[in-house]
């Protein structure tokens, strides 16, 4: 359940969402997505408010990776380029997204194939490709190796300087003090804290690390 739960996402921003079990995060995004509808409140895109509807704007990609089993790698791209409405020439955009995750080689694999951090590659890069503006994390380092979490905290600078606003759920300190412009904090549904790193260790003290502040919020 969330309570009061107030917060913005700026263009180009990278928005971290930390928590505990159960604080939360997911049913944020869910809520955000147009996934689940919340009892009160409202979500608004660049001055306009959100309805059910907000594949174009708003694209999630959730904790567990599901694709389709019997779609190839490159089928699912094709599939969202579909969805999406892409204009002609995607490909090579896709086929560059597959290299930078080592997939090319995978490309004609089934989705029922594939291991977990192949399944979170192709959702990862099915997702960018459909080029929504607001694009939500849910959990994204799980199940890739270090060489695909590399990958990752590259893309997600890269969409940044391209103008993309990313929020991303994690439990990973490193990534977010690596990647997080500012941290949305969570307990029990309710934010106890929206700040940067530097903000959130100057206020709750010098020299403690976020895993410290964070810990202390949460307890």
């Amino acid at each position: 359940m969330l309570d009061g739960l107030r917060f913005t996402l700026e263009r180009g921003e990278v928005l971290g969402l930390l928590g505990p079990n159960g604080a939360g995060k997911t049913t944020t995004f869910l809520c955000l997505c147009g996934l689940l509808r919340p009892d009160s409140g409202s979500i608004w895109f660049e001055g306009r408010k959100l309805g059910g509807d907000r594949g174009r704007t708003i694209s999630l990609i959730p904790e567990t990776p599901e694709v389709y089993p019997m779609l190839t790698v490159w089928e699912h791209l094709a599939f969202v380029a579909r969805s999406a409405s892409l204009a002609p020439g995607w490909e090579p955009r896709g086929e560059a997204l597959l290299g930078r995750f080592g997939l090319l080689e995978k490309r004609d694999a089934l989705g029922q194939t594939l291991s977990k951090g192949m399944r979170q590659k192709t959702l990862v890069a099915a997702t960018v490709l459909a080029g929504a503006p607001v694009l939500l994390l849910d959990e994204p380092m799980i199940g890739l190796d270090p060489l695909g979490q590399r990958e990752l905290r590259d893309l997600i600078r890269s969409l940044r300087e391209a103008g993309t606003s990313v929020m991303m759920s994690t439990h990973n300190i490193e990534s977010v003090e690596a990647l997080c412009d500012r941290l949305i904090i969570m307990k029990a549904g309710i934010a106890v804290a929206v700040a940067s790193v530097a903000e959130l260790q100057a206020q709750y003290g010098g020299g403690r690390t976020l895993e410290d502040v964070f810990l202390e919020l949460t307890a």
